[in-house]
């Protein structure tokens, strides 16, 4: 590659560098030139040079530049990267002592870092690496192994140190072989280059093998060196392994007895038996125990238990196994095979297991993607395998190559709790920074606002709220370190909140005074509004001058406010038991107001018209309330008459009022006495001066929807607002002054009143829509009597304009189906009422509305809309044109 790059170039040389690219007319042109520039291996300075020129006329062709400065970063990038771990790899090799933890860590950190290891020179670091890793495992691999040979040697010299000295001494030259083998491997594996890098726990455990092989090959080699010497001699003190001493014990005496037997001395006629029926008795006892034992251990398939029970057989057998003789001899060593088998048994049992947590524990880093268990889990995985492991090597002979495997997978697993104890260590360093960082903050804070007669008391105890809530959210300490820092946040938060305290403790004597008045105003006879007002906006005033505990507060209201709710309950009471007690007038509107719903119930409209007459006569204090007899009969003959003597002229809001009119009896005007003087004690309505009391309000909307339904119309005013007392003052009689109404008795009225509205309005659009009906049956059947009446047709209908429809019927028809006066005068009549159109009309219609704006003097159709339907009467009928003529005229019958 070349790297001399001469500075400052312009576009001109780099044209001629690159062969003529930036010349090239062409985009491809470009392209191609530039690839044969880059194929030429120039210095990366000069290709950041022509790709800066080359991006500002061509950002296509300046791709493959930019693309090759990305390669050339991600080269450097890598070698940078290697020679950064190569460092870390050959300052582990230069070390005076190779950590192997740390040589597996880097292996499995570069990768992890994306460093190049399949390029030199990481490719040869990862080799010697791992050889050197590999070395040191196999010289801790034989520590381990040394250390089983030596458990099999120490278990050896027990077994012969059980059996006759002479079977132990012929036994001795080879295990004096095989001791000094066990050593001089022991003294290779020290002399190995990597022994001084092995893992710290390893070499004591070597050293610990070789001692404790030391002593037992020593003790066992005086011993049956003084076993033989004192079989040769007989006064040299016998050894002290009890089976070789009592061996030696027994050819003693044999010896000296038969000595005696021969030379007569006088000591073989006194001498003891050879063995003493109590202490053989007492050994044959202890052995029987120890049977019982161990056959009811193995009975109840108790696996730990029977080996414990079998290792005490066997140490009664090996103190006592001189005096055992015959059947309990036989029997006791068929219950030592069979617990051996069963320990068998056992130990693969055990090995099972053990393969089992090796499993496991080998699994804890092969787990699915997105399954990987964190650091605490792992910890905890962790114990209870190593507990688990425990456990099993408790109960049965350990198994050290399945160990040598957990181990290894544990101590790779413990590597992700090792890094996560590191990151929470590392994060609780950060929040005891962070707390620090705000108990400095609040000791600040506390300096800064003393407190004071102009401090905003709410938002200080806002800032108090938002410290403890930053102090708990500041992240996860150690009991040790929150114990530390806990006292003197508490102390600080004190100091801060100390006037906010201080006033909160005024303002609680304060609300407390307040309580004890709200009890005062409760427990009064009369309940005075004002002092209550009063005291609760002082109880306002303080809530909002001074923030409280929430449940603190909320219980002084509740204490202050229960008093007072006392009072005005008792009050509410009182009135509820008044108003229940009804007075005869409330009786009288009651029963009235009964009547008028059972009216209301027949749909007779004479019936609800007198029960309405009778409910208001009553309510005004003319008339008692009817009885429910006289109900019954009233409206039993109007409901078997209803369809016959019922006029449907009733329903017309004209004859209603000629009704009433007609309804009251005739009589001659009295003369007006002149009107008492009485104080005024009320007056509803504008009582300013100058305004005049006795002019009602305009009235507005329909007769029946001037009174408001929610009026209280109690006091004895009309729907007009006046006072229906005036009318029996207009008629002649004295005015009356009517208690006021009771609430039952008012909505009781009220309601019936409502009810009977509603109820003439329906019948009225019965009504109108069965005069509609038999007005089109008489037009479809060319019938002038079967026309209603005037009073059926409502007030819209004037006789004249009935007798034209009558005129029309009763001619023939004169004009043909489909013909342009039947069309207008549908059309008008649409215009008249404003309903729809039929869509294939709506041309013809907006041809009409033209015609009658040119026609300025001309009646609209709402005048003539009666000569209209004439004019449709005396053609002939028609269904399509019939629907439409009764859309219309549903519409202005009742305009």
């Amino acid at each position: 590659m070349n790297s001399t790059v001469p500075e400052n170039l312009d576009a001109q040389q780099l044209d001629a560098l690159t062969s003529g690219a930036f010349s090239a007319p062409t985009s491809g042109e470009r392209s191609a030139l530039l690839r044969d520039f880059l194929s030429t291996e120039p210095a990366p300075e000069l290709i950041q040079a022509v790709y800066r020129e080359m991006s500002v006329k061509d950002k296509g062709a300046a791709r493959l530049l930019r693309e090759k400065l990305e390669e050339v970063r991600r080269t450097r990038a890598q070698e940078q990267m290697a020679a950064d771990w190569a460092a870390k790899a050959q300052a582990l090799l230069d070390a005076p002592r190779f950590n192997l933890a740390d040589a597996m860590a880097w292996q499995r950190e570069a990768a992890k870092a994306g460093a190049p290891l399949g390029r030199e020179p990481l490719a040869s670091l990862k080799t010697t690496l791992s050889d050197r890793i590999k070395a040191i495992e196999d010289v801790q691999h034989h520590i381990q192994v040394q250390k089983e040979v030596a458990v099999l040697l120490a278990q050896r010299i027990e077994v012969l140190s059980t059996k006759p000295w002479q079977e132990a001494q012929a036994a001795s030259e080879t295990l004096a072989a095989d001791v000094l083998a066990w050593d001089q491997q022991a003294h290779a594996l020290r002399a190995d280059p990597q022994w001084p890098n092995v893992d710290p726990r390893f070499t004591p455990q070597l050293d610990n093998a070789a001692a404790q092989m030391k002593l037992v090959w020593e003790a066992f080699s005086e011993a049956l060196a003084q076993t033989a010497a004192a079989a040769a001699d007989p006064r040299l003190q016998l050894p002290a392994v009890p089976v070789w001493a009592d061996a030696l014990r027994e050819q003693r005496l044999a010896a000296g007895l038969e000595s005696g037997v021969e030379a007569g001395a006088p000591r073989a006629v006194s001498a003891k038996p050879a063995v003493d029926p109590q202490i053989q008795a007492q050994a044959i006892a202890s052995v029987l125990e120890a049977l019982t034992r161990l056959e009811q251990e193995m009975a109840q398939g108790h696996g730990k238990a029977s080996v414990s029970a079998a290792s005490l057989l066997r140490q009664a057998l090996k103190d006592h196994g001189r005096y055992i003789k015959g059947a309990l001899d036989q029997q006791v060593q068929a219950a030592l095979a069979a617990a051996g088998e069963l320990e068998g048994w056992q130990r693969w049992r055990a090995d099972q297991l053990r393969q089992e947590l090796v499993t496991q524990a080998e699994g804890l880093l092969k787990r699915p993607e997105g399954q990987a268990l964190g650091g605490r889990k792992m910890q905890e995985s962790l114990r209870q395998l190593r507990e688990q492991w425990k456990n099993l090597d408790q109960g049965g002979v350990p198994n050290h190559n399945l160990w040598k495997r957990f181990d290894e997978a544990c101590n790779q697993a413990y590597k992700v709790v090792e890094a996560w104890l590191e990151k929470v260590k590392s994060e609780a360093a950060e929040h005891k920074a962070q707390r620090e960082a705000l108990m400095a903050e609040l000791e600040a804070w506390a300096q800064q606002h003393p407190g004071g007669p102009q401090t905003d008391w709410k938002q200080f105890n806002r800032d108090l709220y938002q410290f403890a809530d930053r102090w708990r959210d500041a992240g996860h300490l150690s009991e040790k370190a929150f114990a530390e820092l806990q006292p003197r946040w508490k102390s600080l938060m004190a100091q801060a909140a100390a006037p906010l305290e201080a006033l909160q403790h005024a303002s609680l004597e304060r609300r407390q005074s307040m309580i004890a008045e709200a009890q005062a105003l409760g427990e009064a006879p009369v309940l005075r509004i004002d002092a209550v007002k009063s005291l609760q906006q002082r109880w306002q005033a303080e809530a909002h001058a001074v923030p409280m505990d929430r449940r603190q507060e909320q219980k002084l209201w509740d204490a202050f406010r229960k008093p007072i709710d006392d009072a005005f309950n008792r009050k509410t009471a009182e009135r509820e038991k008044a108003a229940a007690e009804l007075s005869a007038h409330d009786q009288a509107v009651m029963t009235a107001a009964l009547a008028l719903q059972a009216a209301n119930k027949s749909g007779n409209v004479s019936a609800i018209k007198q029960a309405m007459n009778q409910l208001e006569a009553v309510m005004r204090g003319e008339a008692a309330a009817p009885t429910a007899e006289v109900v019954s009969a009233e409206l039993v003959p109007t409901d078997q008459a209803k369809a016959s003597e019922t006029p449907v002229a009733e329903v017309s809001s004209s004859e209603t009022s000629s009704l009433e009119v007609a309804d009251q009896p005739p009589s001659e005007p009295a003369p007006p006495k002149p009107a008492q003087s009485k104080p005024v004690v009320a007056v509803r309505g504008d009582d300013r001066p100058g305004m005049k009391k006795a002019e009602p309000e305009a009235p507005r909307g329909r007769p029946r929807e001037r009174q408001a339904k929610g009026r209280d119309t109690r006091d004895g005013r009309d729907a007009h607002g006046t006072k229906r007392s005036n009318r029996a003052h207009e008629s002649g009689r004295p005015p009356v002054s009517l208690p006021r109404l009771g609430d039952a008795a008012f909505r009781a009225q009220r309601d019936a009143l409502d009810q009977a509205q509603a109820a003439l309005r329906q019948l009225a659009a019965m009504a109108h829509g069965e005069s509609l009906t038999q007005m089109l049956r008489a037009w479809e059947h060319r019938s002038a009597e079967q026309m209603p009446s005037v009073q059926e047709l409502g007030s819209r209908v004037s006789p004249t304009v009935r007798t034209l429809w009558l005129q029309a019927l009763a001619a023939e028809p004169k004009l043909a189906a489909g013909s342009t006066d039947l069309n207008m005068a549908i059309l008008r009549l649409e215009m008249a009422s404003e309903v729809p159109t039929p869509a294939s009309e709506l041309d013809a219609r907006r041809a009409l509305q033209l015609q009658l704006l040119t026609r300025r003097h001309d009646p609209s159709p709402i005048q003539t809309w009666g000569q209209d339907v004439a004019r449709m009467l005396s053609g002939p009928w028609d269904e399509a044109i019939g629907r439409r003529l009764q859309a219309a005229l549903k519409v202005l019958l009742r305009k």
